[in-house]
């Protein structure tokens, strides 16, 4: 069985900025919770003891280590025992290189789940690790089918066994991929992984600074004959790597993950409510009231986070609320995610938008297909349409903004 899972989180994610422009990737809020942490549970609950995070940056470290430390709270909150581990400061020149230098630091010589940081997924490492031992693999990745562009992503050739014949990373034509089946970003490494870097391949990607799995390690291995496998997951997987992923990673999850799963009760028909506090009770009592009455429209499913408020003949759809949040009467809020501590005026529409930390929107303000970066200000009666707003902005009473990035 697999033990240890190691998290390579390096970069600056810029295809996710600007909710990224001062924080990690990582640690962006998903379901009110920091992404990675769901990662985490998944695979703890499955018996993963030990995690390792291979980090590189200011804000990735600041982010990842303040808030999840050594992981013993997990048992507190979660019931499940893991240990959280850091890879040393040092620079590396890819995913790749972030994960050996873990391992060798750490003295691990056995098998290791890589997952990435930015990913959310529903994986059976058990069935996994049964195939990747079964085919005694170097290294094994969990594909999945894929329609349409799949221009940002790897994909692979396999012939009838699931042995993966070819590999190209991010094809720039669709004629140019070798089948449908995309690479996850979810390793197995065998044993040997470590080791392979001593040897006369390994040392010339490593001499080279070729250390990026998709672009360089997987092609290599698998040109050079060695077994790589492909394990066909039947789960969910999302590469929440754009705003536009991340929504709808979020829409998928809303309508497919029970009560439990999303540590929230149902106070409503789809209305899915978190806190345990005698507080938290009172004003999820209170919004269950107010929508049986009529005084709130909800509709399709919604997550509230812990000491939400909702104001007077408010309409909230498929739409997640993060904690703390405040929302005003008469407002509108659809296929959209407000993150925590924000406050939303009077009369505001927001659709199809990601509203970032502790931001302040005015009264009679319109959001929409929009991402606004934390601690912004929106004046009352601002229209922003299909715009990119930078943290600590803020932009003026009455102003109109489309297809624009205000950094």
């Amino acid at each position: 069985m697999v033990r240890i899972a190691v998290i390579p989180v390096g970069g600056e994610a810029v295809r996710l900025r600007p909710l990224t422009v001062e924080t990690s990737k990582a640690m962006i809020r998903f379901l009110n919770r920091p992404l990675v942490e769901l990662s985490i549970l998944h695979l703890a609950r499955q018996g993963i003891e030990e995690f390792y995070f291979g980090v590189r940056g200011y804000h990735n470290y600041r982010d990842i280590y303040d808030y999840f430390r050594e992981g013993s709270w997990f048992a507190v909150k979660y019931g499940v025992n893991i240990k959280i581990r850091y890879m040393p400061r040092v620079e590396t020149r890819g995913n790749a290189e972030a994960v050996l230098a873990t391992l060798e630091y750490y003295d691990i010589n056995e098998p290791v789940l890589v997952i990435q940081g930015d990913n959310i997924f529903n994986l059976d490492v058990k069935e996994m690790y049964s195939f990747h031992s079964s085919k005694k693999a170097f290294i094994t990745i969990a594909l999945k089918e894929e329609t349409g562009d799949l221009s940002e992503f790897g994909v692979a050739a396999v012939d009838d066994n699931m042995r993966i014949l070819k590999f190209v990373e991010k094809p720039k034509r669709r004629e140019e991929a070798p089948s449908n089946l995309v690479n996850t970003g979810l390793y197995l490494l065998s044993e040997d992984f470590k080791s392979f870097f001593k040897g006369e391949l390994g040392g010339k990607l490593y001499s080279e600074g070729r250390l990026d799995f998709g672009g360089d390690v997987i092609p290599a291995v698998i040109e050079a004959g060695l077994p790589v496998y492909g394990y066909h997951t039947k789960g969910y997987w999302f590469d929440v790597g754009t705003p536009e992923r991340y929504l709808k990673a979020v829409q998928y999850l809303l309508r497919h993950l029970t009560a439990y799963e999303l540590e929230a009760e149902e106070i409503a028909p789809s209305v899915f409510a978190q806190g345990k506090s005698e507080q938290s009770k009172a004003l999820k009592e209170k919004i269950a009231e107010a929508i049986k009455n009529g005084q709130i429209k909800a509709e399709g499913r919604l997550l509230l986070g812990r000491h939400v408020q909702i104001g007077d003949n408010s309409y909230l759809r498929d739409t997640v609320i993060d904690n703390y949040v405040i929302i005003g009467d008469n407002s509108v809020i659809e296929d959209s995610v407000v993150m925590d501590r924000s406050y939303i005026g009077r009369g505001v529409v927001i659709r199809r938008s990601i509203i970032g930390r502790h931001v302040q929107i005015g009264d009679g303000a319109v959001i929409e297909d929009a991402v606004v970066a934390d601690n912004v200000i929106v004046g009352d009666g601002a229209h922003l349409r299909r715009v990119k707003v930078w943290p600590h902005k803020t932009v003026e009473r009455g102003v109109r903004l489309e297809g624009f990035s205000l950094i």
